[in-house]
Order: structure tokens, then C-alpha cells, then sequence
């Protein structure tokens, strides 16, 4: 919830400006007020622009809410779900979140389906237990993963300063990828990217570059500044 018309145009225009690498893949994530602006003064073919959320049912009585025809109608072609803050703020239930992302899915929308643990959870031992009920809720209803993105975040380290290292990002991932290849399938599991998010910065990017099942980051604080662009950067 950060961000004005002008403070967004200005974002979208460094990016327009970045040597962006032809290989890299970048969605961007305004607030919903702020789609339009952000996908009409998108120049870059390989950027993109997500909602931050999305709500289960079309338009209708349900207000305060966005659907995935409004999100598509500003020039969006992207939405994230179960945001570690949808999830511990608003109480959002494993449930509700696969069912906004089946229903995304089906309304023409690619996905960013964000998974992690609390910090009482990592404590506790029970990081992949907690990683693996939220994929479940999802592979239960949805068979086809070719359109979503899979995010890690762990909750402790986001906005914290604090990061997983490299090695914790890779284990992570290596095992909620070995985890989707139990449910989906080791061929669709194989191709879904799994992104880290969690204070991720220009300083701290390229130590995750090596890590076979890190595809990319899920950026916070540090998308709103010029280094943005050298997180995207990273990656080459």
C-alpha cells in the first residue's frame, strides 16, 4: 500500500529506461488504483503488470473488492495471492486463496501464489509442513500450473532487514519443488518458477544467482527505489 501517480510513473519509467536483460521476466505490482497508470506507461515488452490481489467471484455486490475483469480492463495480466500480509492480516484461509486462484486462473489471469512461514513456524521446525498445506490447498483444485508463479516468502524476513541466506533460500525451494512433483507431477514441477522474497536488495540479489531452484525474487521496499533495476539485473 505504497505509492502515488507520480511516485508509480516515475518507477515505470526508470524501468522504460533500464537495459533490462531480454531473459528476464518482470512483473510489477501496484496498488489497484494505480494499475491503469502503470500499465499505460509501460514501455518495456518484457514487463509486466500484476494486482496485489484478487477476489473470488465477477463484479457484483461485493464492495471493496477487485475481479479479475477489472484487473484484465486496466491492462493487467497478472495477480498475486495468499501475500503473506493477506494471509496473517487479513486472515485470509489457505482455502479462500486457492479458490481466488483457481478463479484467476479461469478469468485469463497469470499468478503469483506466495507461500512461507512465521517466524514461530521456522522456530518450531515445521517450515516445509506449513509450505506444503498451502501448495495443497491449491493442487487440490487447480491441475494445470503452467500459468503460476510460486513465491516463498518467509514472513520473518520480509520488511525485517533480515534475508535467508542463499543455502536456506536453495533447500527451501528444492524441497517445495520435490514437494509439487509428489502432487502436480515432476514434469509440471519442474517448469514452475519459485521465487524468494524476503528483504531481498541490490546488495543481496547476486548471491542467490547460482541457486539451481531460486528463478527469481519477489521484491518489497527495494522495488519502490532506482536499485530495483539492478535486482532485475542480477539475474544476467
Amino acid at each position: 500500500m505504497n505509492g502515488t501517480k507520480k511516485s508509480i510513473t516515475e518507477i515505470v519509467e526508470n524501468l522504460n529506461n533500464a537495459d533490462i536483460p531480454s531473459n528476464v521476466e518482470v512483473v510489477i505490482a501496484p496498488p489497484a488504483p494505480y494499475l491503469s497508470v502503470a500499465a499505460d506507461a509501460n514501455k518495456q515488452k518484457n514487463v509486466a503488470v500484476s494486482a496485489q490481489n484478487v477476489f473470488n467471484k465477477e463484479c457484483g455486490a461485493f464492495t471493496g473488492e477487485i475481479c479479475p475483469s477489472q484487473i484484465l480492463d486496466s491492462g493487467a495480466t497478472w495477480t498475486l495471492t495468499g501475500h503473506s500480509e493477506r494471509r496473517t492480516i487479513i486472515k485470509e484461509s489457505d482455502e479462500f486463496i486457492a479458490e481466488k486462484t483457481k478463479f484467476a486462473l479461469d478469468s485469463g489471469l497469470s499468478v503469483i501464489l506466495c507461500i512461507g512461514e512465521t517466524l514461530e513456524e521456522r522456530k518450531s521446525g515445521v517450515t516445509l509442513k506449513v509450505c506444503a498445506r498451502q501448495l495443497d490447498a491449491v493442487s487440490a483444485i487447480i491441475k494445470d500450473w503452467s500459468k503460476i508463479v510460486v513465491a516463498y516468502e518467509p514472513v520473518w524476513a520480509i520488511g525485517t532487514g533480515l534475508a535467508a541466506t542463499p543455502e536456506d533460500a536453495q533447500e527451501t525451494h528444492k524441497a517445495i519443488r520435490e514437494h509439487l512433483a509428489s502432487t502436480i507431477g515432476a514434469d509440471q514441477a519442474a517448469a514452475v518458477r519459485i521465487l524468494y522474497g524476503g528483504s531481498v536488495n541490490a546488495k543481496n540479489a547476486t548471491e542467490f544467482k547460482d541457486k539451481p531452484d531460486v528463478d527469481g525474487f519477489l521484491v518489497g521496499g527495494a522495488s519502490l527505489k532506482p536499485e530495483f533495476v539492478d535486482i532485475i539485473r542480477s539475474r544476467l
